[in-house]
């Protein structure tokens, strides 16, 4: 398996909000009828090569903003000693106090603390004590599993976004200036200079383009909450189409106008080397 280079050519639809006319969704089409699929321990070599079951959570998570870190907050309240590896490291330094889950980094942005070389609500794999009954992995995704709730409602944003990336532009249209949500891949390039030093990335890498559904049926309820249902169901739609449009082109053997993830490509073409 291996992971495509960056830059391809993508499609792209643009409609306007149906709660706002003066909002722009501009989706990335490529990207959401991909089959990319998180392989969190199944596959997953992690963002650095040492550290291979922390997957992208070597580093922590920056918070949105206060609203995210509160958030978090209230989720890792409900968290018990026995399915959290650091139940007892985040204890509050007083009574009544805030959990130590939070720091700064070296900007001075607020986000998960790291414990060990890796955030705090990861429980590291093959770790064992007198009444854990945990696993490996992000607790916060285990609590949702305990309440029957979506991850969406327990992790901190960048977690349970990635690996969407929303982004924000404006345009200029004659006298109107429109505000366009731009809902994408987030790729290495996302990243920064520090994604340049991954020494293995999932979205563009055909390891992870192994998914049994297209992202916008498989990430519906992160979806949805980018960017509020009504929206979805109109990018939901236009998505319908277009896989039709590549299953009909196939069948019959015909030219295919569409650009599709080569990472989904590719992990089609080595399973049927296979």
């Amino acid at each position: 398996m291996s992971e495509v280079k960056t830059g391809f050519a993508r499609d792209w639809v643009e409609f306007i909000d149906p709660n706002d006319d003066e909002e722009i969704f501009k989706c990335d089409l490529t990207w959401l009828t991909s089959h990319w699929t998180c392989i969190y321990g199944d596959g997953c070599k992690g963002v650095f090569a040492d550290r291979p079951n922390d997957g992208c959570c070597t580093e922590g998570a920056m918070y949105s903003d206060a609203e995210d870190e509160a958030r978090t907050q209230r989720a890792a309240a409900l968290l018990t000693r026995d399915m959290w590896q650091y139940f007892d490291v985040a204890q509050p330094n007083k009574p009544g106090g805030l959990l130590q889950i939070s720091e700064t980094d070296e900007d001075n942005e607020r986000k998960t603390r790291v414990v060990e070389e890796s955030c705090v609500f990861l429980n590291r794999k093959g770790y064992e004590a007198p009444g854990f009954t945990g696993s490996f992995g992000c607790v916060l995704h285990h609590l949702a599993q305990k309440e029957n709730k979506h991850f969406v409602d327990t992790k901190p944003d960048v977690c349970w976004q990635l690996p969407m990336r929303r982004s924000f532009e404006s345009r200029e249209v004659g006298e109107r200036t429109y505000s366009v949500t731009v809902l994408g891949e987030y790729e290495r390039l996302a990243w920064g200079d520090g994604g340049e030093d991954f020494d293995w990335y999932c979205t563009s890498n055909s390891d992870a383009h192994v998914g049994t559904q297209p992202v916008y049926l498989s990430n519906r309820a992160e979806l949805v909450a980018l960017m509020g249902q009504p929206a979805y169901d109109i990018l939901a739609k236009l998505c319908d189409a277009r896989v039709e449009g590549i299953r009909a082109a196939q069948a019959r053997s015909l030219p295919l106008f569409v650009i599709q993830h080569p990472a989904t490509l590719l992990a089609q073409k080595e399973k049927s080397q296979s």
